[in-house]
């Protein structure tokens, strides 16, 4: 947790104004900061014992390297790193949302879903990082958070660099957490290699706590708990089902007799998900509900109540709950695909139809559409409404975003705050305009032409939609999901869908436009796209 800059903290690394203490570890100190963009950033400055020895900058360097070729789905990205810094520092995304510690510590064991998402979170985040040639070598739950694109393993690969140079490391203070480390790591002497099987003893370890609670070498301290991981078998009282088997075969002393991450991974998708617990097939995470009273994250800030962690940065969970995909383990499947291989994959699978349009809404290609039709300007033919949409679609038509719950018209007026109108002035009219397959949403208001575009603001209650520069962001990117209801004047309807933040919705307490993830509710917010005339 976070508790305010101390004495002698620095004001500044490098380009980076330091804003806040975010916590420390072995290798050092973790800072939050703003970028020369502007952009919040965690910043890891090494040990100033460390600063002169020039093997570990060496290898720190290499390390580095190393980290960057890791897919950042997974992790948290790394933004920049200076080896040659007085200290050395390294810059990741700050990513929001508590480590599955905190999680933990709130909630206790987790339930056989969750479980069964964290499993499959960390295995995927394992198989990446050891893709790219990277061992993690401290994998435990204040490691793994529970942040708004899924679960993201972070700490990884640097570690490395220390653990090799330093010499100032006693049993229980190796970099890594004695109750996560395999054997091979602990008994030096056996001149095992300490490879990528570490890290899946440390992922059976995470699973088994988070099943039940303990650790399954726990023992009264550091020296007795490694003791245990050297001759005992693991305690796994109270993990049952397929996933038991994963786990000791995870946790076996020998590394060889261990699975690899794509192997766990393979295995978690073919396991039985728990019968009638339809949330296993989310991440933890990807609703509202999965996280009460959860108030922190690893990186040591709290996160926005008012934004459930869910599906980010791939948009697939996103995707995945709107078409409605069927099959517990076909969702899980394309869950996995999609954050190894890309939106693009999933978007593929989903269900086209005649014209080439994915169930998500959006064009396949430029100029291509949704086989929708019913547009205002429809003449009563389907190729005329088909032609209509293509047009909208292609950003060559003025619409209304009609809001069909209420019959009313979202409006950009001069102020850039969203509101709910009649549609009738200059205010209520948009273009779409297509960016892959989304889009940015634009105003034609002159009187807003400095910021034309809708975009997602995250507020201290809740994120709201305004206006804001068009540039294509997480905040300005949306996509549309075709609903399969009408509205009065029979358009085909669509959901907002931001796959940063959620879908926009409409509050009628607060008779407010906010954006949201809806976790297992319906969608009840929907919006038709009304010609109003070519551009």
């Amino acid at each position: 947790m976070n508790g305010g800059l101390r004495p002698g903290d620095p004001g500044r690394i490098g380009g980076y104004d330091v804003l806040d203490r975010l916590g420390e570890g072995g290798m050092g100190s973790v800072f939050l900061a703003r970028s020369p963009q502007g952009r919040p950033v965690a910043v890891k400055v090494v040990r100033p014992e460390l600063s002169h020895d020039a093997e570990f900058r060496g290898r720190f360097r290499s390390e580095v390297n190393r980290a960057r070729q890791v897919p950042p789905f997974c992790t948290a990205e790394v933004l920049d790193a200076d080896p040659d810094h007085d200290p050395p520092y390294l810059v990741v995304e700050y990513v929001e949302g508590p480590s599955l510690a905190q999680v933990m510590r709130e909630r206790g064991p987790l339930g056989p879903a969750q479980l069964h998402s964290i499993a499959v979170g960390v295995a995927t985040a394992l198989t990446a990082i050891h893709g790219a040639g990277v061992i993690h070598r401290d994998l435990k739950p204040a490691n793994v958070l529970v942040a708004p694109g899924g679960i993201k393993v972070i700490d990884f690969g640097i570690a490395r660099a220390f653990d090799a140079t330093s010499q100032h490391t006693r049993t229980n203070q190796m970099v890594g957490t004695v109750s996560y480390m395999a054997p091979e790591r602990i008994d030096v002497a056996s001149g095992q290699p300490v490879g990528p099987a570490a890290d899946i003893f440390a992922w059976g370890a995470v699973v088994a706590h988070a099943a039940t609670g303990r650790n399954p070498f726990g023992a009264d301290s550091p020296t007795a708990t490694a003791m245990r991981i050297l001759t005992q078998p693991p305690e796994l009282t109270g993990l049952g089902g397929p996933l038991r088997e994963l786990v000791s075969r995870a946790l076996e002393k020998d590394p060889a007799a261990r699975p690899t991450a794509r192997q766990l991974l393979d295995g978690l998708l073919t396991a039985a998900v728990p019968r009638g617990d339809t949330r296993a097939v989310r991440p933890l995470g990807t609703t509202p509900d999965a996280l009460p009273g959860a108030g922190g994250n690893a990186q040591g800030r709290r996160s926005n109540p008012s934004r459930p962690a869910t599906a980010g940065r791939t948009g697939s969970n996103r995707r995945a709950w709107l078409t409605g995909l069927g099959g517990a383990a076909a969702v899980v499947a394309v869950l996995v695909s999609a954050a190894l291989f890309g939106p693009q994959l999933l978007r593929d699978l989903a269900n086209p139809d005649a014209t080439g349009a994915t169930a998500t809404g959006g064009p396949t290609t430029p100029g291509s559409a949704p086989a929708a039709t019913g547009s205002s300007t429809a003449t009563g033919s389907p190729s005329a409404g088909a032609d209509s949409t293509r047009a909208v679609l292609a950003g060559q038509r003025r619409i209304l975003l009609h809001l069909v719950e209420i019959d009313r018209d979202l409006a950009l007026p001069f102020d850039a705050e969203v509101h709910i109108g009649n549609g009738t002035g200059p205010d209520a009219l948009f273009v779409l305009e297509p960016v892959g397959v989304d889009y940015m949403i634009k105003s034609l208001n002159p009187d807003v032409s400095h910021r034309p575009c809708l975009g997602v603001k995250i507020n201290s209650a809740y994120a709201s939609l305004v206006g804001t520069d068009c540039a294509p962001t997480a905040a300005t990117l949306f996509g549309l999901a075709r609903q399969d209801r009408k509205d009065d004047k029979g358009r085909t309807t669509y959901a907002i869908v931001s796959d940063e933040h959620g879908l926009v919705q409409w509050s009628p307490s607060r008779k407010k436009i906010y954006v949201e993830f809806l976790g297992d509710a319906p969608i009840s917010t929907t919006f038709s796209l009304v010609d109003r005339g070519a551009v």
